[in-house]
């Protein structure tokens, strides 16, 4: 049976990933923060947003491209960045990077990924953003700006919704720590993913390539990550944001952005792009989820910056609830790991697969002709407040 039988939809992969992954990796990629009631609030502010289907306007065959920061794709969706990713499944950045790239959707890298920004440019140099943490260390950034330009990378994302420490109550449960150390209660979890556990021996485990060059020089595993902790310590403030801006030739994206007045700054700042995130529910368990705030955000920011959205997402319909709410692009992270999980490095083009047919299907039955329709089909009959009107979005 193929996958495509027997996964038809990303929900169908949650299962078998669950069983390939041990425990406290697993609890570390699905967890949120706190009671998880941000999690939780991603979800019911999705599915509170329904969608009106014309179905007497005719056949349509749905144009599902996208263009955003003046580049086109395939497809309104990228894969969002996602830390540690290598703890999850070892080669889950390389995996997905090419499964984009052959898409032609975007990939963004995380700064905690375990895979080099070199490397990722190599798999997919069209194709690659790269997620960035503002450091307090004027030389460190100006190496990793350098850095991350002479690689070949034209987007950069700064993500600003970090400004400290979390304290997330299944890491400390399952006593993870950063770097990752096998402790007795974890070995019995190993052993039941043999899997995984093959392929952790393999690749080793996880590294931070892309932030360890910047410690110390003879520093241990131990010693690079509290080194990282240290240099990202601090909330990202309008000037620093500004100085990024200034020393960045590329396409900036600013990540994190839930509060109209923090649109603005970025607005003025001259960034090109803004994410309505909230981490994934892990940083703020109070924080409002993305679809609740694209209306405030859409205002403040005007129709030249394009408004990016993640939060939530597993399906095509959630995808054209996100757009239909004021999104112009969106950004899933957990439903491609979670394929990646399941099924091994051909489960990132199986998620992608998935979501083009599932998203197809519901812009066919709305009778939609594109994704930059979709708000011209959003029932306002529900709690999520309205966008600006379709023809002041940016394309």
């Amino acid at each position: 049976m193929t996958a495509a039988r027997r996964y038809p939809a990303n929900a169908d992969l949650e299962a078998r990933a669950r069983r390939r992954v041990p425990g406290f990796a697993w609890d570390y990629f699905i967890g949120g923060i706190g009671p998880e009631q941000c999690l939780a609030r991603n979800r019911e502010s999705l599915e509170a947003i329904a969608l009106m289907p014309r179905y007497l306007g005719g056949a349509v065959t749905p144009d599902l491209t996208a263009e955003v920061m003046g580049t086109r794709y395939d497809l309104p969706f990228g894969v969002a960045p996602m830390g540690l990713g290598g703890m999850i499944w070892p080669g889950a950045a390389e995996a997905m990077a090419g499964a984009a790239a052959a898409a032609n959707i975007p990939f963004a890298l995380s700064s905690y990924a375990n895979t080099s920004l070199e490397r990722i440019a190599e798999i997919a140099p069209s194709h690659a953003w790269y997620q960035h943490y503002v450091t307090n260390r004027p030389e460190v950034e100006a190496a990793m700006l350098s850095r991350t330009e002479a690689a070949g990378y034209r987007t950069l994302i700064v993500t600003v919704d970090i400004p400290t420490a979390t304290k997330r109550d299944r890491d400390i449960k399952n006593g993870l720590t950063i770097p990752v150390t096998i402790r007795p209660r974890m070995i019995a979890q190993v052993a039941a993913c043999p899997t995984w556990a093959l392929a952790t021996a393999r690749s080793g485990m996880p590294q931070f390539p892309n932030l360890a060059p910047y410690a110390p020089d003879g520093s241990s595993m131990s010693e690079v990550a509290a080194f990282i902790g240290t240099i990202m310590e601090g909330h990202v403030t309008p000037d620093r944001l500004a100085q990024i801006r200034d020393a960045w030739p590329g396409r900036l994206v600013v990540k994190g952005v839930l509060d109209r007045r923090d649109a603005e700054v970025c607005r003025h700042i001259g960034a090109d792009a803004v994410v309505a995130s909230n981490h994934g529910g892990r940083q703020l368990d109070a924080a409002p989820a993305a679809a609740e705030v694209l209306a405030d955000l859409r205002t403040a920011l005007g129709p030249g910056i394009a408004l990016l959205a993640d939060g939530g997402m597993r399906s095509g319909l959630d995808i054209a609830r996100m757009l239909a709410a004021g999104a112009d692009f969106v950004l899933l992270g957990r439903a491609f790991m979670m394929g990646v999980a399941a099924l091994g490095p051909p489960g990132a083009a199986h998620v992608i697969e998935t979501l083009r047919e599932e998203l197809r299907s519901t812009l066919a039955q709305l009778g939609c002709p594109g994704v930059a329709d979709l708000p011209h089909f959003r029932s306002h009959s529900g709690s999520i407040a309205p966008k600006l009107d379709p023809a002041a979005r940016l394309a």
